[in-house]
C-alpha cells in the first residue's frame, strides 16, 4: 500500500524533503529560547546584569523570527505537497477507473467511487500533511526538549520519560481501539453518497409520485448510521485531551515540588525550573500533536486502503501482445459462445451461441426481458469477453484487436441513452471529434433528428443540460443515434434505441441507414416486430438461447415464440412480454 501511495508523490518530492527539514530547524530555533530565558533569569536578573538582559533579549526575538521563518516556509512547502499528492491520487483514480471493463464497474457503485475521489482523498490529503510537519515536529520537539532537561537537571527530566511511557502507551491504546470503528465508517459514506445521487438524478420521479418523505427517510437513516459510527470512534478518541492534560498537570506539580526543594537546597536555579517548566510544555504539547497524528493516521489509514484498492485494481480487459489495428469488414461470426458475468454462476447468460452475420446486412434481435439481448451484442465490441467459444469481427477474434480500433469500429447506441451538458455540436462529436458542421447535420437527418433541431431558436449551439434533461426521451435517442453514425462503423448496434420515437420516425431512419450506410453491418435490439420485420434476417433469443434465426416470413412459418409476438402486436398491440415468449 505504501509503495503505490508513495509513487503518487511523483513531482512533489522535493517540497516533501523540504517540509519536514524547515520543521526541524524551526524546533531548534524553540529549543533553544528557554535556555536563553534562563541565562537572563539567572546571570541577567538575579545578577543584576542589564546589559546581558538585553542581549539574550536580542537572541531571543532573532530565534523566534528564525522560528516563524522556518514555520512559515515550513507550511508553505507542506500544503504544497499534500495538495499535489491529493491531485496525483485523483488522477491516478480516475486515469485508471477509465480502463475498466464493464465487469470492473459493476464491482463498485458509483457513489463508492464518488466517495473515494473525494472524501478519502481528502482524509489521506490532511493525514499526509501532518506526516511531514507534525509527525516530523513533534517528535524532533520531544527528543530536543527531553534531552535539554537531561542536560539541566537528569533527576526531574525523568518525570518527563515516565509520562511520555505512560501517555505513549495509552495514545497506542486509542487508535487500536479507534481503527476499527474508522474503518467502518466509510463505506457508510458510500451509502449516504448514493441515497443522494439517486434522489437527484431521479427527482423528477421522486416528485411524480410525491416520495418526498420516504426519500427523507433514506437519507436520515444514512446520515444516521454515519452519525453512530463516529460517535462510537469519536467516544474512544475523546479519551486522549483528559489524559493528555492529566499529564501535563502532574508532571507540572511534581516539577515544581521537587524544583522547589532543589532550589531551596541550591542544587537548582531558578532560570534552570522555569527552563524545565518550558520543556515540559513543549514535550506535552509534542505528545497532543503526536496524538492528533495518530487519530489522523487511523482515520486516513482506511481511507487510504479504499483509494489504493481503486489505483491497484487491474482491467479484466487488456490488450493483446501484438493487436491488430484494422478491420477488414462488418462480418460477425460467433463460435459456440458461452457467457456469463460471474465465474461462480449455476447458469450461464448466454448458452452456445453459434451464427454468421455478413458484412452489410441488417440483423434483427427480438426476445424478452431478461433473454439477454445486451449481453449478446456486448460481446461484440469486447466491454465483456466470453467464457467460453470466441466472436469474431471481420474473420478475426476480437480479443486480437486493439480495443480502441475494435471500439471505434463498432458504433454502440445502448439502451440508457447518455448526453452530456454541452452543446448538441459538443455532444454529436463525441462520435468523431473533427466532424464538421455539415457532417453532424448531415448524420443528424438520417437520425431524423434534423426536425426539432432546427425548431430551436440556437439550432445546433443548443444547450444540453447535464443527462440531456431539457429534451424528450426520443430526441435524446435520435441525438444518440446521429453521434454514433458519425462515427462511421463497419457494425453499428442499436440496443432499443428507438423505443422512445413513434413507428413512423422509426422506419425513416431504417430507411435512411439502408441509403447513408449500406455497407455497415446494422444489428437492431427491438420489442416491436415493426422495427425488425424488414431486416434481412431477424435472431429470435429465448433466456440466452438462440430460438431462431431467419428472415420474417421464415420465422413465421418455423418459430412459434416470434408468430405469438407478431399474432399478438398485429391483433391488437403489445410488446414482446406480453406475447408467447413472456
Amino acid at each position: 500500500m505504501l509503495k503505490t501511495l508513495g509513487a503518487q508523490i511523483k513531482e512533489f518530492k522535493k517540497d516533501s524533503l523540504l517540509t519536514p527539514v524547515f520543521m526541524v530547524a524551526e524546533v531548534i530555533m524553540e529549543t533553544i529560547i528557554p535556555l536563553m530565558m534562563a541565562s537572563i533569569i539567572d546571570k541577567g536578573v538575579n545578577a543584576g546584569d542589564i546589559h546581558h538582559i538585553y542581549k539574550m533579549g536580542i537572541y531571543m526575538v532573532i530565534a523566534a523570527c528564525f522560528s516563524l521563518l522556518f514555520g512559515i516556509l515550513g507550511g508553505k512547502y507542506g500544503a504544497r505537497a499534500s495538495t499535489g499528492f491529493a491531485r496525483n491520487l485523483r488522477k491516478a483514480m480516475y486515469e485508471n477507473i477509465q480502463t475498466f471493463s464493464f465487469s470492473n464497474i459493476d464491482k463498485y457503485s458509483t457513489a463508492g467511487l464518488v466517495t473515494r475521489l473525494t472524501t478519502d482523498v481528502t482524509n489521506v490529503q490532511m493525514a499526509y500533511q501532518m506526516i511531514l510537519r507534525m509527525c516530523v515536529r513533534a517528535p524532533i520537539s520531544l527528543i530536543c526538549a527531553m534531552c535539554m532537561s537531561f542536560f539541566i537537571n537528569a533527576r526531574i527530566a525523568c518525570i518527563y520519560l515516565i509520562a511520555v511511557i505512560v501517555l505513549g502507551l495509552f495514545l497506542a491504546f486509542i487508535t487500536t481501539k479507534a481503527y476499527k470503528y474508522f474503518s467502518q465508517v466509510f463505506p457508510k459514506y458510500d451509502d449516504l453518497n448514493a441515497s443522494v445521487q439517486e434522489n437527484v438524478s431521479a427527482i423528477r420521479v421522486v416528485k411524480a409520485y410525491v416520495r418526498e418523505k420516504y426519500e427523507k427517510k433514506r437519507f436520515t437513516a444514512a446520515s444516521e448510521n454515519i452519525y453512530k459510527m463516529f460517535v462510537k470512534a469519536e467516544s474512544v478518541v475523546v479519551w486522549n485531551n483528559p489524559a493528555m492534560f492529566l499529564t501535563v498537570y502532574a508532571c507540572i506539580i511534581l516539577i515544581s515540588w521537587f524544583g522547589a526543594k532543589m532550589i531551596v537546597a541550591g542544587s537548582l536555579s531558578t532560570g534552570e525550573l522555569m527552563s524545565l517548566l518550558t520543556y515540559c510544555m513543549n514535550i506535552m504539547m509534542s505528545l497532543m500533536f503526536l496524538s492528533m497524528v495518530f487519530v489522523m493516521l487511523t482515520m486516513s489509514m482506511a481511507s487510504a486502503e479504499r483509494i489504493v484498492e481503486i489505483i491497484e485494481e487491474k482491467s479484466d480487459l487488456s490488450n493483446p501482445k501484438h493487436p491488430v489495428y484494422e478491420i477488414a469488414d462488418g462480418s460477425i461470426e460467433f463460435d459456440h459462445v458461452f457467457f456469463q458475468y460471474n465465474k461462480t454462476a449455476e447458469k450461464p447468460v448466454l448458452s452456445d451461441i453459434n451464427l454468421t452475420i455478413h458484412p452489410g446486412e441488417t440483423i434483427g434481435i427480438i426476445g424478452g426481458t431478461g433473454s439477454s439481448k445486451t449481453s449478446f451484442v456486448n460481446l461484440i465490441s469486447r466491454l465483456y469477453d466470453v467464457t467460453a467459444g470466441s466472436v469474431k469481427v471481420g474473420g478475426i477474434d476480437v480479443r486480437n484487436y486493439d480495443m480502441d480500433t475494435l471500439r471505434n469500429e463498432v458504433s454502440v447506441v445502448l439502451q440508457n441513452n447518455v448526453l452530456f451538458s454541452g452543446s448538441i455540436l459538443d455532444n454529436l462529436r463525441w462520435g468523431n471529434k473533427n466532424a464538421t458542421e455539415e457532417e453532424c447535420k448531415r448524420a443528424c437527418e438520417a437520425a431524423c433528428a434534423d426536425e426539432f433541431i432546427e425548431r430551436f431558436p440556437d439550432k445546433y449551439n443548443t444547450h444540453i443540460e447535464q443527462g440531456g434533461t431539457n429534451i424528450s426521451g426520443g430526441q435524446k435517442q435520435r441525438l444518440c443515434i446521429a453521434r454514433a453514425l458519425l462515427k462511421n462503423p463497419k457494425i453499428l448496434i442499436l440496443d432499443d434505441s428507438t423505443s422512445a420515437v413513434d413507428t413512423a420516425t422509426d422506419a425513416r431512419i431504417r430507411e435512411a441507414f439502408a441509403k447513408e450506410i449500406p455497407g455497415t453491418t446494422k444489428l437492431i435490439i427491438a420489442q416491436r416486430i415493426s422495427s425488425v420485420q424488414n431486416a434481412d434476417r431477424i435472431i429470435v433469443l429465448d433466456d440466452g438461447v438462440i430460438s431462431g434465426f431467419d428472415t420474417h416470413e421464415a420465422l413465421l412459418k418455423t418459430n412459434e415464440i416470434y408468430r405469438d409476438v407478431y399474432e399478438s402486436q398485429t391483433k391488437g398491440g403489445g410488446d414482446f412480454d406480453e406475447g408467447g415468449a413472456a
